[in-house]
Parts: structure tokens; sequence; C-alpha cells
């Protein structure tokens, strides 16, 4: 079995009594990139700001590269969802990429040469680079997400989490994605994407995660992303299955 980099034991959750993540066991094995899949209110983004430490659950822990996240943070990178991100904040590309170095700074510690090649490295990475000076809301969608991939990049994290990065993506654009993903897990790097679109997890995931407030089933994505655990985890929504493009014969 492969290095674990978050252990989730237990975890409950619930807002103003209603419960949102129930009885949350999950080990994440270093060096795969995992899709998180559920419908609409099943508790993915609340799963990841738990991990991240943004949310303190009732009950149960979690455990991020064998410690506490507090003690990890640099090495733990994130992209929220686009509509948690001020499009108007006067920043250039730059300026947003290079955030990604600021965890390994103390404070008012001055970016060095260093820190300026990563930058340009992260831009260079996702195409971005001739953008630069360009304001972050004068791009379209799919630029913006290139920018914020970029950002991640540049932390040199050892985790990566992205919430529904494909959102308003170009499918250029959004292959480009992948394969960058894809290629930090040659080096070890976790990468956890919360995502909606069945027909490419297949191809995108080498494991996922179904969620609908209680844990479905996670594994393998060969082994456990069947039309009979898709079933359980879309419950009322089962015309879901329809636009899954599921290989035949897989049960």
């Amino acid at each position: 079995m492969s290095e674990v980099s978050i252990s989730v034991k237990g975890i409950n959750i619930s807002y103003e009594r209603k419960r949102v993540l129930s009885n949350i066991y999950l080990d994440i094995e270093k060096g795969h990139i995992y899709g998180l899949i559920g419908p609409n209110g099943a508790g993915k983004s609340t799963l990841f700001k738990t991990i991240l430490g943004l949310i303190e659950p009732n009950s149960g822990s979690v455990m991020v590269l064998g410690d506490e996240m507090k003690k990890v943070r640099k090495k733990v990178a994130y992209v929220p969802q686009k509509d948690e991100i001020d499009w108007d904040f006067p920043a250039t590309v730059y300026d947003i990429v290079q955030m990604g170095r600021y965890p390994h700074k103390k404070v008012l510690q001055r970016l060095d040469q260093n820190d300026h090649a990563i930058t340009q490295e992260a831009l260079e990475k996702v195409g971005m680079q001739d953008f630069a000076k360009r304001q972050i809301g004068a791009l379209s969608g799919g630029q913006q997400q290139r920018v914020f991939i970029a950002r991640a990049l540049c932390q040199q994290a050892d985790i990566f989490l992205l919430d529904e990065p494909f959102v308003g993506v170009d499918i250029t654009t959004e292959n480009k994605i992948i394969d960058i993903l894809k290629e930090l897990t040659k080096d070890e790097k976790t990468v956890m994407i919360v995502h909606h679109d069945l027909a490419t997890a297949d191809d995108y995931f080498d494991k996922v995660i179904l969620l609908n407030q209680r844990l479905i089933t996670y594994g393998d994505t060969k082994e456990v992303f069947t039309q009979e655990n898709i079933a359980k985890t879309y419950a009322s929504q089962l015309n879901i299955l329809h636009q899954v493009g599921l290989r035949e014969g897989r049960q």
C-alpha cells in the first residue's frame, strides 16, 4: 500500500442541526490523482475545507502528511471555486502567481531571485507567461483558472486540492490542466479534484471518491466507478447515469 498523504478519521459535520458529512473515513494515498464526485450538496467542498482546517468537525479528526494541518500548511495548495475569488481585486497575473511563494517566507521577508524564477516557470507551465502584466479580472474564465493553477504550482506543494477547476473552462484548457496535474503524480504529489463531469472521470482519475454526505465508496477508478455505485451516490438523480460514458459491461 502507498504512503498515506491525508487521513480522515470518522468526521461528522453539521450546520444548524443539518448533517452535512456523516462518519467519513478516508486514506488518501500519495502519488495519485483523485476525483471527488457527488451531487450538489453532497459535502464535497466541506470535506476540502475540513482537510484544510477551515472548518472544525463536530467529531473525528484529519491528519495531513502525518501531522496537524496547521503544521504542514505550506505543503498543501488549494484552488477554490471561481465564485469564491474576487476577480475585481487589483492584481496582475504575476502578482497572483507569486503569492504561491508566500507560505515559504517569514513575515516581511522579501521574495528573492529564486522565487521569481519559480513564478516564471509556473506561468510557462500553464502557458500564461505572455499575460504576466495583465489584470486578473481582464482574463477569460479559462485563463483565470490557469493562473490559479500556476499559483498552486508555484507553491511547490505536496498536496493539491482543486474545487471544480474546470467550470467555465474550454476543452483545450481543461486537457492542458489535467495533463499538468497528472504529471505532478509522477513526482509523488497527491491531487484531489472536485469534479462533476462523470463522462471524463475514467480518463482523468486513477482513483475516485463517491460522496453524498456519507462515503459511498472510494478506490481505484476501474474498480469502484460503476453504474451501481454511481446510482447509490446520486440516489434520486438516476437520470445522471444516462450522461455517463462508462464502458459497457462494467458492473
